[in-house]
Formats: C-alpha cells, sequence, structure tokens
C-alpha cells in the first residue's frame, strides 16, 4: 500500500507499506524530482530514507502508441467541435486561453511589449506565452501557436512563413590568432565549431553549387541558447554560423570567413497545432503576431 498527503509536491514525504502476512514495515520515501505533465519528459524521482531499505527510483511517464494517437485525434477533435460551435456565436467575442511558445528574444522586445493591444482588442481572451530557446515538441507540449527560426522538422505544423535571412561564416580575431584562418574547406577540418544543441552532431552547413552539404567538425562547447551561441564565438571558442541581417552589430567583435560556403538561408516561420479546424481565439493570435512581426523580420533574425 501507498500513503501520501494531497498532491504531489517537492520534499513531499510519501510511505509504502510492504507486509507478508502478520509482518510489514514502512518505507518512508521522499520527493527530490517532480516533473508533471505536460513537461516533455514527465518524471518522479524519490529517495528512501527508511531504517530497512534505502536507494533511489525514479518514475518516467511515457505515452503508449495508442495514447499518442489518441491526444492527436483528441486534439483535432475538440477544435472541430469549438470551430462548429463558434458558427452559432460568431458576434461573441473570443475567449480562452492560446498558448504561444517564442524565442526568448523575440518574446521579450517584440511580442510582449505589445500584449496589451491585442487584450485590449479582446478582453476576454487569455495569453500564455512560453519563452524558450529550446525546440518543444509543439502538439505534444499542448501548444497553440509556435514561432520557428530554422528548418521545421516536425509533422502536423501548420503556418505561414514570415521571412528568411541569408548567413554568414565567423570566427573572432582571438580565435584566429590562435588557429589560423581557413581558406578552403580541407584547412577548416582542423577547425572548432560551436555547436548548437538542436544539431545531433557538430557540423558545418555550406552549398557546393548543387546542393547543401555537411561537413563534420569538433567543437569545445555545446549550447542550447541563440545569445550564449553568439556569446561563444565571440568568445574564441569556435565558428558560428550567424545571420548576415546582425553583421553591424559584429564591428570588431567577429571576423566574416569562406563567403562562397555559406549556409543554407534561415527560414522565419509561424505556426499552429490545429491542422484544418483553426480555433477562432487561434486564428486571431496568428493574424496579430504576422501583423506584428511581419514588417519587423531582419530584426527578428537578429533577436532570434
Amino acid at each position: 500500500t501507498l500513503r501520501a498527503d494531497g498532491p504531489t509536491v517537492l520534499g513531499q514525504t510519501v510511505v509504502a507499506r510492504t507486509a507478508i502476512g502478520p509482518l510489514g514495515f514502512d518505507d518512508p520515501m521522499t520527493v527530490t524530482g517532480w516533473d508533471p505533465p505536460p513537461a516533455p519528459q514527465p518524471r518522479m524521482r524519490l529517495v528512501k530514507r527508511g531504517r530497512v531499505l534505502d536507494g533511489w527510483a525514479e518514475i518516467v511517464v511515457r505515452p503508449t502508441p495508442e495514447g499518442e494517437q489518441l491526444l492527436r485525434r483528441a486534439h483535432g477533435f475538440l477544435a472541430e467541435a469549438e470551430e462548429i460551435s463558434s458558427l452559432f456565436h460568431a458576434s461573441r467575442a473570443l475567449r480562452g486561453r492560446v498558448r504561444v511558445e517564442l524565442p526568448v528574444i523575440i518574446a521579450r522586445d517584440f511580442v510582449v511589449p505589445r500584449v496589451p493591444e491585442l487584450l485590449a482588442r479582446h478582453p476576454q481572451l487569455q495569453l500564455d506565452i512560453c519563452a524558450s530557446d529550446r525546440l518543444v515538441a509543439a502538439a505534444r507540449e499542448g501548444f497553440d501557436v509556435v514561432l520557428r527560426v530554422g528548418p521545421v522538422n516536425e509533422p502536423g505544423l501548420v503556418g505561414r512563413r514570415l521571412g528568411e535571412s541569408s548567413m554568414m561564416n565567423c570566427a573572432s580575431p582571438e580565435y584566429l590568432r590562435q588557429h589560423g584562418t581557413p581558406r578552403t574547406l580541407d584547412e577548416l577540418r582542423e577547425h572548432f565549431i560551436v555547436h548548437y544543441a538542436t544539431d545531433p552532431v557538430p557540423v558545418f552547413e555550406y552549398f557546393d553549387g548543387t546542393a547543401y552539404q555537411e561537413l563534420a567538425m569538433r567543437s569545445l562547447v555545446t549550447v542550447d541558447n541563440y545569445d550564449v551561441y553568439e556569446a561563444a564565438c565571440i568568445a574564441g571558442l569556435g565558428i558560428a554560423q550567424l545571420p548576415r541581417a546582425g553583421l553591424e552589430r559584429y564591428t570588431n567583435k567577429l571576423v566574416a570567413l569562406l563567403p562562397e560556403f555559406s549556409a543554407r538561408p534561415s527560414p522565419i516561420t509561424l505556426l499552429h497545432t490545429h491542422g484544418r479546424s483553426v480555433p477562432r481565439r487561434v486564428r486571431a493570435v496568428m493574424n496579430w503576431l504576422v501583423e506584428l512581426l511581419s514588417p519587423t523580420v531582419d530584426e527578428l533574425v537578429r533577436g532570434a
């Protein structure tokens, strides 16, 4: 048997009772890790504190294949039900919650300062903004709208491209003093690249005149945030592939390299997770974001 007081929280004591016939003992455990759904990897970590047993245990929650399928279909059913309902209440004010995921700097500098305008237009709307530079699983984590800077690989997302930025290869003057300036792909093999965590392995992307290719490289550091990616390059930790739109920011800090071997342009795309049945509230937020962000694509790339 298992006893717990109230809902699960960090530091909570959970007591398991182990018994065989009249003999038994209590096995108290403390919750030291708790990431409930909709976390991308829901888990609970328990540390045993009893006199009889010690150690730890970790419980990870994963949906079954059937559960994944049900989650995807239920999301669509709910959206369609809301859309049908809206046909009979077209004149009613928009209401409900819209969950939006944005890169940190875009959320901070471009979107949040303008949110009061949206809420003044739709006062019964609730907006949840998740500002993160990690690549979320949009549908699984319950987001309605996401903004992607770079390729979109998640199936089921539908949206609109806001623009794109050409890329450049850069390194700091200090890095070039220590390692030399590469002038060919063969010379580049001896260098380091700043590894962005969304890439499975460190690579240098380039156009060979026919198609884009990837050159495997070494790295000294791996990062998961664009600001830190840029800072690592400036600090001399390797070569980075950065949006050309931000070139003026790098004066005296970074040097452009190998212009004939640039990475593919980086697209900026606003997407939703509702397929063909987009709830009115989600459509309204999408249209507002397109109206807000489209005129400032170059600035978005510099900030993303």
